[in-house]
């Protein structure tokens, strides 16, 4: 295997309720992680994680991008124009249309969002998918949950957007198995139940070393304690124990973590220190590209 490149490549921002993003912590608490806004709003970022190989591309969620009609964005806090994904794929000399695979770790709005062009264009009949070349990859147990939400999550799914992948021709079901012959060895996959059914975490694999996409199980860095999670998660206890099982593989010197919403680090390693708890160290602030 040659040298595997990996770059953080941001998408559109957000802003959110802080204890929405923060569950039954306190704001005395969470504050002193993460500044909000008059709103009570903290800084999301919406990021995926591109992995470069033998000439394959391989882009690891597309962010929220700017599908939302206007009043929609300013409600979910989406604060950019455009579509940034796409424009700084552009800046690193990447068009779209080179991804060979876009794997989703689930379907929500703020993760499956870029795979739709900008509202402006969806709004004058560009209601198509982008990436016109990759295959779609999610587990089958995720795309089961955005064909049919549970009415305490339908709002945070695109309905068109199961019906898109589909007649799309390109979509690749994982049955919750830790790889797939479909996709390059160093690829595999592991997988979380308590923020939403078939969350699918992409594991990268290069000379002993490896990088995982924690998704919204561990959002960002704040979210490494142990007992945090998030209002939208559907069952906080088996997010706490999931995250314990995960750091029982990922927590060491050979493993990177990668953050999707953190608005300041794209990912760091995780040790338990003296204390017994749980905590990211040897940060790794933006930008990012670097080989495994």
């Amino acid at each position: 295997m040659r040298d595997l490149k990996v770059t953080a490549v941001e998408g559109n921002l957000q802003r959110l309720d802080g204890g929405a993003m923060f569950g039954n912590a306190p704001r005395t608490v969470w504050e002193k992680w993460i500044t909000p806004d008059s709103l009570g709003r903290i800084p999301l970022n919406c990021r995926s994680m591109l992995l470069e190989c033998d000439e394959q591309k391989i882009l690891c969620e597309t962010g929220i991008g700017n599908f939302f009609e206007p009043k929609l964005a300013e409600r979910f806090g989406v604060v950019d124009s455009g579509h940034r994904l796409i424009e700084n794929l552009t800046q690193l000399g990447i068009d779209h249309s080179e991804i060979d695979f876009v794997i989703l770790s689930h379907l929500h709005f703020d993760h499956a969002g870029g795979l739709l062009p900008s509202w402006k264009d969806r709004h004058s009949g560009g209601d198509h998918l982008l990436f016109p070349k990759a295959k779609y990859v999610v587990s089958r147990t995720a795309f089961d949950r955005a064909k049919s939400p549970h009415p305490r999550d339908r709002a945070s799914f695109i309905p068109e957007l199961p019906d898109l992948l589909e007649r799309s021709g390109r979509l690749l079901l994982i049955n919750d198995c830790d790889r797939s012959e479909n996709l390059p060895s160093f690829i595999s996959f592991r997988y979380s139940h308590g923020h939403t059914p078939g969350h699918m975490h992409t594991v990268a694999h290069a000379k002993g070393k490896s990088i995982v996409f924690a998704g919204d199980l561990i959002p960002g860095k704040a979210w490494v304690h142990l007992p945090i999670t998030m209002g939208y998660d559907r069952f906080a206890e088996q997010v706490i124990d999931e995250k314990k099982t995960f750091y029982e593989t990922f927590a060491n010197e050979d493993s990177w973590v990668f953050f999707t919403h953190d608005s300041m680090c794209a990912m760091s390693k995780i040790r338990l220190n003296s204390a017994k708890k749980f905590e990211p160290y040897a940060d790794v602030e933006l930008p990012v590209r670097f080989t495994l």
